[in-house]
């Protein structure tokens, strides 16, 4: 399931999109870009990219709170950092009852848990580390896909957002007693990817995850419903410092009491710390924290306020909260906190079925490559040139679609037609093989030509 989409009508066929592709999942054809789902990780940065606005994300929209008898909100914690001036949670959580859900619980309260989880389990395997953060979905789907040997890395615990929901639904049941079924979990997200993981989630079969909403859909709505006098709020906020940190890039880190660790976010700087990661130049580390979005989550693509503003908020809100409010012993709805399935690589780069196959096909692709400029220009609508050998291998694309490789055999073709209508022939007229030669360049020539791919929107002189 893929969260982020190609709006085709808006498109313009511009290559910004290819180039900040962390995993060069997109190209651009007859004047369209064209998104490979096997490739796509969900990063949501094609969509920050998009002068066209032509890359959008999929998600719910807040209506769904009508699909079920009671609903139960998840704000993550960056959606505090999207308000200015907040002195309380507790005002975001009751605009949200106001605003039409029967329940709230922070996500913010579970990311406490999973440190605490986390804590324990690195104490328990530190002879295994590094250990990577499986928080960000993202992150997991890179890793997957891209470093395979680095998926053994992976802390195995749950995602807070799972965490949470998993709890708030054992509670909403036992104080409402409906079905879970007639349960919504609705979580208010700061990125797409999490869209994703609600419907196709990694380490678990089925997330409890019902629906998923934007931040940016819902921090218009809850403004006329924030009330800042403290005496009409009830005490809903049940989680500090930690929890509520976890928005932030370093935030998870921060909660687990660790002094040798890394953290990166942005997803150009997590492929680079991967590489060295993969190449074991980085040492003497015990947990690495990625986060795909400048800044950490409040960088998401579905919230409204800048990142690093957002962070300073993060920091302002939590400066005079306990570190922690909550622990894995005073919640018994959370059964399992680790894992039931394992991650498993997904060779969708791999170029051939067989290893015999693949590299006769990396054979071809260097071939291939060599033959081509080296510019990376992106204007053949692959990121690369050896983007575009690999297409061509695969047998979806071909090497015309090179402006440079095409202009050389149209040049090539010219020089042909013209030796044999005017140089070499003398002025005379044309033998039959000659007439016929001279028929299959014109044709080639014309096929040349017509391969290349004007936009429609080019065709036709604009009306003024």
């Amino acid at each position: 399931m893929r969260s982020v989409r190609l709006r085709e009508s808006a498109c313009q066929g511009c290559i910004n999109c290819i180039k900040h592709c962390p995993t060069q999942a997109i190209r651009v054809h007859s004047g369209k870009a064209h998104i490979i789902d096997k490739f796509c990780i969900d990063c949501g940065r094609c969509i920050r990219y998009c002068p066209h606005h032509a890359k959008v994300p999929a998600y719910d929209p807040l209506s769904v709170i009508n699909n079920f008898k009671y609903t139960v909100a998840l704000p993550a914690p960056s959606l505090y950092a999207q308000y200015n001036n907040l002195t309380n949670v507790d005002i975001v959580l009751n605009a949200l009852l106001r605003l039409g859900f029967d329940d709230v619980y922070e996500v913010s309260a579970a990311a406490e848990l999973v440190s605490e989880a986390s804590r324990e389990y690195i104490k328990e395997h530190m002879d295994e580390a590094p250990f990577i953060s499986s928080a960000c979905p993202s992150v997991i789907r890179l890793i997957r896909v891209k470093f395979p040997t680095l998926i053994s890395r992976l802390l195995p615990i749950k995602a807070p957002v799972e965490v949470a929901a998993e709890i708030a639904r054992a509670r909403a049941m036992k104080k409402t007693g409906l079905k879970p079924e007639e349960i919504g979990i609705i979580f208010i997200s700061p990125c797409p990817s999490k869209v994703s993981y609600a419907k196709a989630p990694l380490g678990i079969e089925k997330s409890n995850i019902d629906n998923v909403v934007a931040i940016k859909d819902v921090y218009p709505l809850l403004l006329p419903h924030m009330k800042h006098d403290e005496s009409q709020l009830k005490p809903l906020s049940h989680s500090g410092r930690i929890g509520i940190g976890w928005s932030n890039a370093g935030g998870e880190v921060g909660g687990l009491l660790v002094d040798n660790y890394l953290a990166a976010d942005g997803i150009v700087n997590i492929l680079r710390v991967l590489e060295e990661l993969e190449d074991e130049k980085l040492h003497g580390l015990t947990f690495v924290e990625l986060n795909a979005c400048d800044g950490g989550c409040v960088g998401g693509t579905l919230t409204v306020e800048n990142a690093y503003i957002a962070m300073t908020k993060t920091k302002r809100l939590t400066k005079y909260q306990p570190v922690s409010k909550n622990h894995l012993e005073d919640n018994p709805e959370i059964r399992n906190m680790y894992w039931a399935d394992d991650v498993e690589y997904e060779p969708v780069f791999r170029l051939g079925n067989t290893f015999k196959e693949s590299l006769k096909m990396m054979s071809d692709v260097e071939r291939l490559t060599a033959r081509f400029p080296g510019l990376d220009c992106g204007s053949c609508g692959a990121p690369t040139c050896q983007t575009l050998a690999e297409d061509i291998v695969r047998g979806e694309a071909t090497p015309n679609d090179c402006i440079y490789v095409l202009r050389s055999n149209i040049a090539d073709l010219s020089q042909k037609i013209e030796a044999l209508t005017q140089g070499e022939n003398g002025g005379k007229m044309l033998s039959e093989e000659e007439d016929k030669l001279l028929h299959k360049y014109i044709k080639e020539l014309t096929t040349e030509l017509a391969s290349f791919g004007v936009p429609g929107n080019l065709r036709q002189p604009k009306q003024q």
